[in-house]
């Protein structure tokens, strides 16, 4: 028996797509040539996978089993391909996941800082919430990712990078005379929030003392630059991450911002990876690097706000 995983791959498109030429689309390659990969690893596995019609195709007992099978072994072909990556240093191929809330912000300094160090690494960004990040790492598709701490996931393990504390968002009519020191004094004013699935809308939420069901909780801007158009447009407040605020300062100039009382409610952003990943090595220079990029945002904010 004599087969690749580029072939399971290949088998995996077309039985997921259901038809050769969207399939070969998606592997980036022509259809003939999907055809005769296909071709080949039914020869090498000794029977047919697809039933071909005019419009679909169709799986066949046998190409039922054989999927079920490839699914394994191309999840544990990732696995294996992350655990070598994990043993040498920050160099070749990194996968690297982060949340909404923070992948804008961050990523331009840390990409330049890695370049800076001479690092000879390419970087494949993934920028996805926080439950798809955690899916992705477990199956090997991410050597790490960025996200809030914690996570309460088991077999991960966690580093702290950086406290990201969040600021009071809103126009100036709205801002005007509004005090707030505490954000539980925020009881009865419209808050502007992330659509559901965001960590950043949990934590509003649980610092305010509010719940998604009450008067005055709006959600659905799809990321922060929407939100801030809302909240300088008026229709709300929100609370703002420092990490993310001179961005949105200089693309919504009409917004203002204002700091609560100590303690400041914050979210402590963090490295997260597979338990198994060795400690020190790239993960330990990265960490160090996230940091750096992290407080150096997070603190040029605090000189001014």
């Amino acid at each position: 028996m004599n087969f690749t995983l580029k072939q399971l791959e290949y088998f995996r498109a077309l039985a997921t797509l259901g038809n050769f030429g969207r399939a070969a689309e998606a592997c980036n390659i022509s259809q003939p040539a999907l055809s005769v990969q296909i071709r080949s690893l039914e020869q090498s596995l000794g029977g047919r996978l697809v039933e071909r019609q005019s419009r679909a195709s169709v799986l066949t007992p046998l190409g039922r089993e054989v999927l079920s099978c490839a699914d394994d072994i191309l999840r544990r072909a990732k696995l294996l391909e992350a655990t070598a990556r994990e043993q040498v240093g920050l160099a070749g191929t990194l996968n690297l996941g982060l949340i909404p809330t923070v992948a804008p912000y961050l990523l331009p300094g840390v990409l330049a800082a890695l370049r800076s160090q001479d690092i000879s690494l390419r970087v494949e960004v993934r920028e996805a919430q926080t439950d798809q990040l955690l899916t992705d790492l477990r199956a090997g598709a991410l050597d790490a990712a960025v996200m809030a701490l914690p996570t309460g996931e088991t077999g991960l393990a966690e580093v702290a990078l950086f406290e990201d504390r969040f600021l009071l968002a809103g126009s100036a009519e709205r801002m005007a005379g509004a005090m707030v020191n505490h954000p539980t004094d925020l009881a009865r004013t419209p808050l502007m929030l992330l659509e559901d699935g965001h960590c950043l809308t949990d934590q509003a939420l649980e610092v305010c003392q509010r719940d998604r069901t009450q008067a005055g909780i709006h959600t659905g801007a799809s990321s922060l630059a929407t939100l801030s158009r809302l909240v300088e447009a008026g229709f709300g407040m929100t609370l703002m991450p420092e990490i993310a605020a001179r961005t949105e300062l200089d693309a919504a100039p009409g917004l203002r911002l204002h700091r609560f009382g100590t303690p400041e409610p914050a979210r402590q952003i963090g490295l997260v990876r597979r338990a198994g990943t060795p400690a020190g090595g790239w993960a330990t220079q990265l960490a160090e690097t996230l940091t750096e990029v992290g407080e150096g945002l997070t603190g040029r904010l605090r000189a001014n706000y």
